[in-house]
This record gives structure tokens, C-alpha cells and sequence, in this order.
């Protein structure tokens, strides 16, 4: 464990070096995110009690979204990763007196958190200045607030285990290139990332929030707008505790498998 530690501890301290690179992300995150707040604003102000959350809940997720961007973005995948398996770089790491899937997945979370940290809280503090209706309104209630929490953490687990299942992926293609495309469409559309699934068809939305993809920004994202009942919380956690176990052990053998069939040329 303690090595892994090391490992989590490099990257965050590395990802922290790259304050440019955030500046030009939350101006960035701040434009998209107004733009999608008029866009739902139009939408509400033709007919308000057509929609499954309340106008304060949606521009509080939407807030929440772009805040905690780096936590949930599966595009946001390391090129370097992917260009040491195509290149057999990925041969040092094996060398290293560790488990891989257990090196990736630590160094992920270490760079999303960096990510994160660089561009929560100015995105989070403007948001609360606001007026509203435009601004992140407050949590629901106490319990909701700490069950956000929980779910963040569970949520910012998952999209590292998905992403670690695209990483041991690519040791079994010539190109990571299509395998990563139909990963980011199907996982911003299934996720929430595009429109919130409560908006989806009521049969669609509820095959939608068994797949893993609903256990990302979907689940911490609406409990804290107070849109999701007490029985809906318990089964999104359960969902989220399930899913996560299933894709890390999922990562795990897959990784154990390509470790065995690898073959590195060249010296």
C-alpha cells in the first residue's frame, strides 16, 4: 500500500504544476456552463411543470458538473498511458516491484483530483455569488450534503475503473484510437454528462440508471438537488458499491491476462 501511496502522492504533487492549463479549463467550463443554463432557462420558461427537476436543482447540477469536471470526464484519459502500451514503454513498469492495475489506478486518481482541485473551488465560489436563479443553490438538506459526498468519492472510484478497463483494452488492440472514440460517446451519453437522465423517457431513463455509466456524476449530481427519493439514494449507492467491485475485479483479471500474453520487441 505504501508504495501506492507514492505513486498517488507524485502525480497529485505533478498534476498541481499545470495552473495554465486549469486557467484556460474553468474559463472554458464557465462558458459552456452558462450556455447550457440559458439553453434549460428557454426550455423552463415554456412550460415549467413538464420537467422532472425544479430549475434550481438542474442549474445546480449543471454548476456541480462543471466544477467537478475532472472527476468524472471520461475523455479525460492519460495520452501518456495509452503511448506507453503502443510503444512498449509499459515494459519499465513492469519491472517496478508493483501491481500494474494497481499503479494505473492510483496514478488516475491522483491526476484527477489534481485536475479537480485546480478548478473546483473558483467555479464554485462564482457560482454561489450568482443571483438566482442562475447560481448553485444549497443542498437539500444535511444528509443529502454528507450522501453527496459518499457518492462523489464512489463516483470519482468508478470513473477510474471504467477508464482502467479502457487502458488494459488497448493491450489487446493495435490501436487504442476506436476503442477510446465509442468509450467517450457511449459513456457521456449513458452518464449524464450530455442531458441529465432524469429528462430521458421514462423507460429509457430506468435501463439507463442500471448501467454502470449512471453510477458516475449521475448518482452525487442529482442527490444533492434533493431530486432523487430515499429509496432511489439507497439503490443508486448499491448500484454505484456494486458496479465498482464488478469493473476493478473486472480490470484486474483483464490486466492479469494481457501481463501474460505481452510481448515486448526491440532492447
Amino acid at each position: 500500500m505504501k508504495k501506492y501511496l507514492s505513486f498517488f502522492r507524485l502525480r497529485f504533487i505533478m498534476g498541481l504544476q499545470y495552473r495554465g492549463a486549469a486557467l484556460a479549463g474553468i474559463s472554458t467550463q464557465f462558458a459552456w456552463g452558462f450556455m447550457e443554463i440559458m439553453i434549460f432557462r428557454a426550455f423552463y420558461r415554456a412550460d415549467p411543470s413538464s420537467f422532472p427537476m425544479s430549475f434550481s436543482a438542474t442549474v445546480s447540477y449543471l454548476w456541480l458538473q462543471q466544477a467537478f469536471l475532472a472527476l468524472f470526464a471520461v475523455w479525460m484519459m492519460e495520452n501518456e498511458i495509452f503511448d506507453s502500451i503502443i510503444n512498449g514503454d509499459i515494459a519499465y513498469e513492469l519491472c517496478r516491484p508493483a501491481d500494474l492495475y494497481s499503479m494505473l489506478f492510483s496514478r488516475s486518481i491522483a491526476s484527477r483530483l489534481s485536475r479537480a482541485v485546480l478548478r473546483c473551488f473558483p467555479i464554485l465560489i462564482v457560482a454561489v455569488f450568482l443571483p438566482q436563479p442562475y447560481g448553485i443553490s444549497a443542498p437539500a438538506s444535511p444528509r443529502h450534503f454528507i450522501l453527496f459526498l459518499i457518492t462523489l468519492i464512489l463516483g470519482l472510484l468508478m470513473t477510474v475503473s471504467l477508464c482502467g478497463l479502457v487502458y488494459i483494452l488497448a493491450f489487446f488492440t493495435i490501436s487504442p484510437a476506436g476503442l477510446r472514440l465509442m468509450f467517450n460517446s457511449a459513456a457521456d451519453f449513458f452518464a449524464g454528462a450530455l442531458i441529465p437522465l432524469p429528462f430521458f423517457p421514462e423507460k429509457m431513463r430506468e435501463i439507463m440508471e442500471l448501467l454502470p455509466f449512471a453510477s458516475l456524476q449521475n448518482v452525487p449530481l442529482r442527490i444533492y438537488g434533493g431530486s432523487m427519493s430515499s429509496y432511489e439514494m439507497q439503490k443508486a449507492i448499491f448500484l454505484q458499491i456494486f458496479w465498482l467491485v464488478v469493473t476493478t475485479f473486472a480490470g484486474k483479471i483483464l490486466c492479469h491476462l494481457a501481463q501474460r500474453r505481452m510481448i515486448v520487441q526491440g532492447g
